[in-house]
């Protein structure tokens, strides 16, 4: 499987804004973003030229900056559209409740990671258990009702005890529930697009793939 190998802090930069895509690097003074908040390249703090696919441009940037916020690729995002279209109700949300249901961004809003990508990597590495069995598929679709905890060995891990002493003041979504006595986290809803503190434009994806 492909794997985005530059720098992370050029997507933050594409998309001109922050992605929170290296955890605590991203509140503090290090933070690319910060210091250089054009997008990377030669002509990056050139204002771009207003043409007739100003539209498209607009839809394509929504797309892109939902695929880097959690970080998947086009096909894999392609298909969570294609799934997103054919369930009842509103696509867009439809697609946004995938993507937040998926076991690395579950640990990453339960605070057990600083970021998405290391909750992916933690979770590939075998740390956590979905309902008391082990999971290490990042892409698994969590449901009502599941509880996600650390493996025992893996509870007093420094990542995650440190990633859970960062995040305590973030709080997790009004869909889920931690337990951090207990270092256990349940799905007690639906993810809902207004509880996500992210500005996303999924209408504006929904008419991209509608071309």
């Amino acid at each position: 499987m492909s794997r985005y190998l530059d720098s992370v802090c050029k997507l933050c930069r594409r998309e001109g804004e922050k992605l929170f895509l290296k955890g605590r690097r991203c509140n503090g003074p290090k933070c690319s973003f910060e210091r250089r908040s054009y997008p990377p390249g030669e002509h990056g703090q050139t204002p771009p030229r207003r043409s007739r696919g100003d539209n498209f441009r607009r839809q394509l940037r929504a797309k892109q900056k939902v695929k880097r916020t959690y970080g998947v690729f086009e096909k894999q995002f392609r298909n969570y559209y294609f799934k997103a279209a054919r369930q009842t109700g509103i696509a867009g949300e439809n697609l946004i409740s995938f993507l937040e249901r998926r076991l690395d961004n579950v640990v990453y809003r339960l605070g057990f990671a600083t970021s998405r990508n290391q909750a992916r990597q933690l979770v590939k590495h075998n740390h956590f258990t979905v309902n008391g069995k082990r999971v290490n598929i990042p892409s698994y679709i969590v449901k009502v009702g599941d509880i996600i905890t650390p493996r025992e060995r893996s509870r007093n891990l420094a990542t995650i005890q440190e990633a859970l002493e960062y995040t305590q003041h973030r709080g997790a979504p009004e869909w889920l529930e931690i337990d951090t006595d207990k270092a256990e986290g349940r799905v007690q809803g639906a993810p809902v697009v207004e509880q996500i503190a992210i500005d996303l434009e999924t209408q504006l994806i929904i008419e991209l793939y509608s071309r």
